[in-house]
């Protein structure tokens, strides 16, 4: 039982944004994950002058956008403008992007590198410079593109828009891409019940970040950041748990996309009643659990490992994390599908370690991990 791939087809509707895609003539990638962003296939895209590849996985289906861009050891990329939000990971390298808002706007330009995570605003103009001489620079950007283009279909609505809208740079007080600060209530993740969130466009490394918060409900102990961006609808969050422990299998709508800043280990998804599908993953891996599928992550390593989710639109998040639906949308451990276990315990030996997972929480649905662990 269960299933390893390392690709898939997936026969799906095609929708506006998959035939702008296929028009473009560069590589989609497709099925249920990329084992590593920083060296799947690219090839040159003429518009954006670098070379890029679009992300398509099972589990977007049409909702969210991503794709992958590299810019050359020393180069920079021409000035683009975009009509939606869009959040920028930095998968490798070190550079700058200047935002500014027209031509006789005030340009913002600030430093990234490594994991670092920025949003560029609506109707900005912006562009990625490689600082390195030796090194190429790659981002995985995320929007709602798909979505908005079922709704109109032309892209130069989105790409060649002179619509400015408000200038949010200018009206945000402090420094616009100063590190992130906490927030106790927005308004936006009550629903979820957190304590604390950030609130900021700009965090320098996820990799590192550990200003997180505990995540009782999804067991091993783990801690989570939950990430809202000023002015914009994008959100997301990352959580961290600890080595040779997994996580409670969950599931919630579509359009989630979940990047590996650190870590090694897997996640199984399925359908419910349907074949479990195993996922391997370390750093710079990326995958899209589908739409209302079951799926859980396992620290099969030696060192804690993090999973940074993208969010859909609030429409699409599902039911997941809001408690009075856990019940239905949420596996505890004691009725779990003995092969979790059993794969967990295969992968850990094939590595000579053994499980931390604590055995009580196999027998008790409201057993509670040590305060403290998992935040390593």
């Amino acid at each position: 039982m269960g299933e390893d791939i390392s690709d898939a087809v997936v026969e799906k509707t095609k929708f506006t944004y998959d035939h702008w895609m296929e028009a473009l003539g560069i590589p989609i990638h497709t099925g249920y994950f990329i084992g590593d962003l920083r060296t799947c296939e690219l090839e040159w895209w003429e518009d954006r002058k670098c070379k890029a590849a679009f992300m398509q996985l099972m589990g977007q289906e049409g909702v969210t956008g991503a794709w992958i861009q590299e810019i050359a050891p020393g180069e920079s990329s021409p000035p683009v403008r975009f009509a939606l939000d869009e959040v920028c990971y930095v998968v490798e390298g070190r550079g700058t992007t200047t935002v500014w808002r027209d031509d006789n706007g005030t340009k913002k330009t600030f430093e990234w590198q490594n994991n670092s995570m920025f949003i560029v605003p609506r109707n900005y103009h912006y562009t990625i410079n490689n600082m390195q001489g030796d090194k190429v620079v790659r981002l995985l950007h995320y929007n709602y593109l798909p979505l908005a283009m079922s709704s109109v279909g032309d892209p130069d609505f989105f790409f060649d828009n002179p619509f400015s809208g408000q200038d949010v740079i200018a009206s945000e007080e402090g420094e616009f891409y100063s590190e992130a600060k906490m927030v106790t209530d927005s308004g936006k993740w009550n629903v979820w019940n957190r304590r604390v969130y950030w609130y900021g466009n700009f965090f320098p490394d996820m990799r590192a970040w550990d200003k997180l918060d505990e995540n009782k409900k999804r067991g091993a102990g783990g801690h989570s950041v939950f990430i809202e961006f000023p002015n914009s609808e994008l959100s997301c969050h990352m959580s961290v748990f600890a080595s040779r422990t997994y996580k409670k299998a969950h599931r919630h709508g579509p359009g989630r996309v979940i990047v590996i800043p650190a870590g090694e280990g897997y996640s199984i998804l399925w359908e419910e009643g349907k074949e479990k599908i195993v996922v391997p993953w370390h750093e710079a891996s990326v995958f899209v659990p589908p739409n209302k599928w079951f799926h859980q992550h396992f620290n099969a390593g030696t060192t804690p490992a993090r999973y940074l989710a993208f969010h859909p639109p609030m429409q699409f998040h599902g039911y997941a994390e809001k408690v009075e639906d856990r019940a239905k949308d949420q596996i505890e451990y004691p009725d779990e599908d003995p092969f979790v276990r059993q794969k967990f315990e295969e992968e850990l030996a094939k590595r000579g370690t053994t499980s931390l997972m604590h055995e009580e929480a196999y027998t008790n649905p409201d057993y509670e991990w040590s305060k403290g662990m998992g935040k390593q």
